[in-house]
């Protein structure tokens, strides 16, 4: 099988796959690329109002394929901070499901979601001082947000692997799941996603993650969405709401 990116869309949650059996599936040099303008596409799909990102078979990522990437480390570097800041921005709740390696650029991946789930037996690494890289300042500034400075600095600074209970101790990872059951819990959680508020969810992304310019444009949106309306209403009346405003569709 070709390195890729694999996608689709079921009951409003898009899946993407990372496909390099191969190399564990490493991040070629084109999946870098491809990544970015894919987001932007599933962005703008009214149908998807979550993301799940996951690795084919055992693997979630093991970093990148540095055999694809010809250039200057630089530029190399340049890819995967595009990939994971188009990931980080993508408007709607993003989830990682996380088997096995969760490496290198892989990692990066899943710190830029906003979620993580991992299966017992992942590991996790943050690997640059191997290679003599000075990692991204956005990608520690992100990995720092999620761990605190210590174990950043335990990850940065030795390279070494953690196992999926020590990343969930430092907030790494939000559940870890038995072997068999990620899936199953991933499922859930996406239909949790897909059943809340899109308003709710990307005002309190864009607060989370630091945007302090956009108060007025929130308070706009809340009072035209009739989602508040429903979900009292539904409240009241013991049902399941059902929310209409959509980021893909507002003003």
């Amino acid at each position: 099988m070709d390195p890729q990116l694999s996608h689709h869309v079921a009951d409003s949650v898009a899946t993407v796959v990372i496909r390099h059996p191969a190399k564990r599936n490493a991040m070629t040099a084109a999946m870098w690329r491809a990544l970015p303008p894919l987001l932007d596409e599933l962005a703008g799909d009214p149908r998807v109002r979550a993301l799940v990102l996951t690795g084919e078979g055992t693997t979630f990522c093991a970093g990148a394929d540095i055999s694809t990437l010809r250039g200057s480390s630089a530029e190399a570097q340049g890819l995967a901070v595009a990939a994971e800041e188009a990931l980080a921005a993508f408007p709607k709740p993003t989830l990682a499901a996380v088997r096995g390696h969760c490496v290198g650029g892989g990692s990066q991946l899943a710190a830029a979601c906003d979620l993580r789930l991992a299966e017992e037996g992942a590991l996790f690494g943050v690997t640059p001082a191997k290679l003599g890289i000075v990692y991204p300042a956005s990608s520690t500034r992100r990995l720092v947000s999620l761990v605190g400075p210590a174990s950043a600095k335990y990850l940065l600074f030795t390279a070494e692997l953690i196992d999926a209970g020590r990343a969930l101790r430092t907030g790494l990872v939000d559940e870890v799941l038995p072997e068999g059951e990620l899936d199953k819990r991933v499922a859930e959680l996406a239909r949790i996603l897909v059943s809340r508020s899109q308003l709710t969810q990307a005002a309190a992304k864009e607060f989370a993650n630091g945007r302090t310019d956009r108060d007025a444009h929130w308070t706009k949106q809340a009072r035209g969405s009739g989602d508040t309306a429903e979900g009292v209403a539904a409240f009241l009346e013991r049902r399941q709401p059902r929310f209409t405003w959509n980021v893909t569709t507002s003003d």
